[in-house]
């Protein structure tokens, strides 16, 4: 039984000073217990939070952030950068996903995620092929999880057609590509790599209601064994104006029309949603997962969260493309993408409430449902993620409890975490994940190796 003591932390209902925390060998907390001075044994660690689940990653996109920001002879898109990405993927093995997936990782706990959802859809090599293990690709994302410490969840992602009408895939998906028959291959050998580390969690994700069909996620739902089922959905318009050429509906309509959606479910971005959607989603207990920084890159649009979160709708919070990985400035942009379209400030708060309180409170509950994680929130039963946050950085000085949060996430980003726990195991300290420098070191010579194959 290991022993932490706080000098502050948020509990579920609210802020308790001066609280220890038992630990069970599990990485479980055991017991907590406010107005209680440090043991001889404890570990002092001031201010915490719970940590966050990133609830949306493609951690390969991590290695070409930054290489899309050139436009184009004509105009730029999702659909533009799309491209680029497929001729990025062209040159990358399993050893560089490991690299990029490590990498993510480390900056992902820097940062005050202590958990991630891998929507992982790289399964086979730059021929299409399946590797001798057909979920090699899926074992390496594993491993990068279990050298860095944080808590994975994987959805393996079944990607059958290019658009909707079950088009044929195009040579730059073939990748991505696999017959039922094979999903459930990469699920069986996902399920074997993940037995090798701890706090992993399996679901399953049909990519998106262009890439399989209605049919086939019916098909396939029964290997999430009571998993999470994320799914991509509405994220941009011209998806939604196919949707409606091929089935008549939008897609998020047409997919509760097809399927019972519940609290199993994800439906990442969400974006272009109507009003009845809107309600739908909401009322259905599934989450929206939102990745406020990739859709402002990509230029997907607003999520209406007001009317969303009026309606007791369900967030959670990921960093998807990885462009920038920052828990503060991702519910920064969540509120202030509101602000620009409503002309008001606070637009996400509760009359009289904190607005960061509003939305890390949301988006930790919103997260841990949608990965199914037992963290989220420090109680009895869950597992001991904490995150310290550096209560002596001039943001924070001369704040206190939902006024300092407010100070962390819209006036500071990654630099205000100071330590980070996952299961009552340190795996941050002073700012820097434990294994940054041996997985730093790894990423530089992938991407150089990478750099070499692009020129060739």
């Amino acid at each position: 039984m290991s022993e932490f003591h706080f000098a502050e932390i948020l509990l579920p209902g609210g802020w308790v000073r001066n609280v220890e925390i038992t630990v069970d060998a599990a990485g479980r907390i055991a017991s907590i217990s406010p107005d209680t001075p440090p043991g001889p044994e404890a570990v002092c660690l001031g201010v915490a939070v719970p940590g966050m689940a990133n609830v949306h990653s493609h951690a390969f996109q991590r290695g070409m952030a930054g290489l899309s920001e050139r436009r184009g002879p004509g105009e730029d898109s999702f659909w533009s950068w799309r491209q680029i990405m497929y001729a990025f993927n062209d040159n990358l093995t399993p050893d560089h996903v490991e690299a990029m997936a490590a990498l993510v990782y480390c900056e992902m706990l820097e940062t005050g995620f202590t958990s991630v959802g891998e929507f992982h859809y790289l399964h086979h090599d730059e021929h299409g092929q399946a590797y001798n293990d057909i979920g090699e690709m899926a074992g390496r994302i594993c491993a990068a999880a279990g050298a860095t410490g944080i808590a994975l969840t994987l959805l393996p992602v079944l990607y059958r057609h290019s658009n909707f009408g079950e088009m044929p895939p195009s040579p730059g998906q073939r990748r991505f590509i696999n017959t039922l028959d094979h999903f459930a291959d990469i699920i069986a050998s996902a399920k074997r790599h993940m037995a090798t580390i701890d706090h992993a969690v399996l679901g399953i994700a049909p990519h998106s209601l262009r890439a399989a069909s209605t049919a086939e996620i019916t098909a396939i739902l029964p290997l999430s064994e009571g998993g999470p089922v994320h799914i991509h959905a509405a994220e941009q318009q011209k998806e939604v104006d196919d949707c409606l050429a091929a089935t008549g509906k939008r897609p998020v309509e047409y997919l509760f029309d097809t399927q019972s959606v519940d609290e199993r479910w994800c439906l990442i971005h969400a974006t272009h949603m109507s009003a009845r959607e809107t309600a739908a989603l909401a009322a259905s207990g599934a989450v929206a997962g939102l990745c406020p920084l990739t859709e402002a890159n990509l230029g997907d649009g607003f999520f209406n969260a007001s009317a969303y979160l009026a309606d007791h709708g369900r967030i959670g919070i990921g960093s998807d493309s990885h462009i920038r990985i920052d828990l503060a400035e991702d519910i920064r942009l969540l509120e202030y993408g509101q602000r620009l379209q409503a002309q008001r400030r606070n637009v996400l708060a509760p009359p009289g409430g904190s607005t960061g309180r509003r939305l890390f409170d949301a988006a930790l509950s919103g997260s841990n449902q949608a990965l199914q994680q037992p963290s989220g929130r420090i109680e009895a039963g869950q597992r001991a993620d904490f995150v310290i946050l550096d209560d002596h950085h001039p943001t924070l000085v001369g704040r206190s409890e939902d006024a300092r949060l407010d100070s962390w996430l819209f006036c500071g980003d990654s630099r205000l975490v100071r330590e980070v726990y996952v299961g009552g195991q340190c795996v941050v300290r002073e700012g820097r994940a434990l294994t940054r420098d041996r997985i730093e070191a790894a990423y530089r010579t992938a991407m150089l190796d990478i750099r070499t194959a692009i020129d060739q």
